[in-house]
């Protein structure tokens, strides 16, 4: 008998657990909808927070495949030109119940006619990755930007949270970020994902990058994806 490998046997698995959390959220979305639709807010509001944290892992566990398919070079990278405007139109239109129902405002500054060179797929994993860490951490506000500079795409999602701790904004935010910590539930897997994603992005000898900051628009955190 041909022997598998652990981490094949954990793709494998993975992939059946994500297979399992769909059909979970589409039930409990269309629970939710009968509840909105009957008028009960208190169960939809309830729901509303299960399904956010349902999505969660199921882009958790899309993470860890795609890195299994990074390990492997079988991702198929699909890298061409993509209006920036609609992903992230798209990637807000997926938090929409959450942002909606955790009173969040959101802005966007990008140009309509901002195009740039990306992995659609990838790229809305990681929008939603860091969406996700500002709903977690902003007080009400989240400012998204894009625009083209010096041949780079620089795309920031920022919030009105406390910001960042200091030693992630020390060197390495990934490998800062790479510990578990049990009080809130990370495990840096996000960052790790979102920083593969960058350095998949390459033009001419230059690579895609992700860094975190302070300040921008609000004073919060700042998620910034560069690519070349």
């Amino acid at each position: 008998m041909e022997e598998i490998s652990f981490t094949d046997l954990m793709a494998s698995s993975i992939h059946d657990m994500k297979n399992s959390v769909n059909v979970q959220v589409n039930a409990l979305e269309n629970i939710a909808s009968s509840a909105k639709a009957r008028g009960d807010l208190e169960a939809f509001n309830s729901l509303v927070l299960v399904i956010a944290q349902a999505h969660r892992v199921n882009a958790n566990l899309i993470q860890l495949l795609s890195l299994y398919k990074f390990g492997k070079s079988t991702y198929p990278l699909d890298i061409r030109e993509q209006s920036v405007a609609e992903l992230i139109a798209e990637a807000l239109l997926q938090q929409r119940a959450v942002l909606d129902f955790k009173g969040i405002d959101v802005t966007v500054d990008c140009a309509p006619g901002c195009y740039w060179y990306f992995d659609h797929d990838l790229m809305t994993g990681v929008l939603l990755n860091a969406l996700n860490n500002a709903c977690h951490y902003t007080q009400d506000k989240i400012h998204i930007a894009a625009q083209v500079q010096d041949n780079t795409l620089v795309l920031r999602v920022e919030d009105n949270g406390p910001g960042y701790p200091a030693h992630m904004l020390q060197g390495d935010a990934v490998q800062a970020s790479k510990g578990v910590n049990f009080a809130s539930g990370s495990t840096g897997l996000g960052f790790y994902f979102s920083a593969q994603v960058a350095q998949l992005h390459q033009n001419n000898g230059r690579v895609g990058t992700l860094a975190v900051a302070n300040g921008g628009a609000y004073g919060g955190g700042c998620f910034v994806v560069s690519l070349p």
